[in-house]
């Protein structure tokens, strides 16, 4: 029995449901370890993706694990201890078994968000590495990379098999990496360029499926076109149209996957009045057509 109570050697999938949240739909989760070794020093527990109901509402005094979690989007509140923070997309904070922790989300704009629980005596020490301390909320500025990997990390997790749970180490160890490395994002006082291209990828993050030019972009931040070029081949290393054009195919594979439709609908819904058109931009980026993908939902 571990110290609050919960004889952690004998949850299974069956008792997991009394982990999660009820407060939410459309709701995905793994579960690759719920009986962890104590002597490891990292171990992934359990995760998921939770569109949050308007009512969501989490109290929790303590909580047998760790817990990371990266709002995607809506927005809402999280109280660690006596700090009230406020949650938007690209934020991500994390916390301990023995914090109280208070989530609740905006009714008229629920979030969704990926959640991960982790244990092992190394932990505090990574989340602290990473930027992430138990306690801790920041704003992270590779929004679209992080969704990705943690999109991976919840697929991965949801497959069988005797390596899953070294998949899922090792796409988790990924994950914590992208946040740390998103510290250098962070912009200075010494560098408004920096600070400009943040808020221009912030655009594109929150809102790529209505986008479709450069020059909308540069209209939306305030700014001129070609200095949104140059930032983005300064500090992403790629063109924003490029950088749009990726983040417009990860939706749409995402859509195809989780509810399927007509191939012209999903090019609609992100912008392409031409199925012929999207389906070409989204075999460049992800190497296969729509229609393959939208096979495979139907024979998994």
């Amino acid at each position: 029995m571990d110290s609050w109570g919960i004889h952690m050697e004998k949850i299974d999938r069956s008792d997991a449901s009394n982990l999660l949240s009820q407060q939410v739909s459309a709701a995905r989760y793994f579960f690759l370890n719920l009986a962890p070794r104590r002597a490891d020093p990292l171990t992934l527990v359990m995760g998921g993706r939770e569109q949050c109901n308007p009512d969501y509402a989490v109290v929790r005094g303590q909580f047998p694990f760790f817990v990371l979690e990266y709002v995607v989007a809506g927005s809402g509140t999280v109280k660690l201890g006596n700090t009230l923070h406020a949650l938007g997309p690209g934020m991500v904070y994390a916390y301990a078994p023995t914090t109280r922790c208070e989530i609740r989300t905006d009714p008229r704009d629920p979030m969704v968000k990926y959640f991960l629980s982790v244990t092992g005596a190394e932990v505090t020490k990574r989340f602290q590495r990473c930027g992430v301390a138990p306690g801790r909320v920041r704003q992270l500025a590779a929004h679209a990379e992080v969704t990705s990997v943690l999109e991976d990390l919840v697929r991965e997790g949801q497959r069988s098999g005797a390596l899953a749970r070294r998949i899922g180490a090792v796409l988790f160890e990924l994950l914590l990496l992208k946040i740390e490395d998103s510290a250098s994002l962070a912009p200075h006082d010494s560098e408004p360029a920096r600070e400009a291209f943040l808020r221009c990828k912030a655009l594109i993050d929150a809102q790529a499926e209505r986008l479709m030019t450069l020059e909308e972009i540069a209209q939306m931040a305030g700014v001129e076109a070609s200095s949104v070029c140059r930032w983005f081949r300064r500090y992403q290393g790629t063109s924003p149209y490029q950088y749009l054009l990726r983040r417009k195919m990860n939706i749409a594979a995402e859509f195809l996957v989780e509810h399927g439709g007509l191939v012209k609908e999903v090019g609609q819904r992100i912008g392409f009045a031409d199925p012929y058109h999207f389906s070409r931009a989204f075999k460049a980026v992800h190497g296969i057509a729509p229609r393959a993908l939208l096979g495979y939902r139907q024979t998994s």
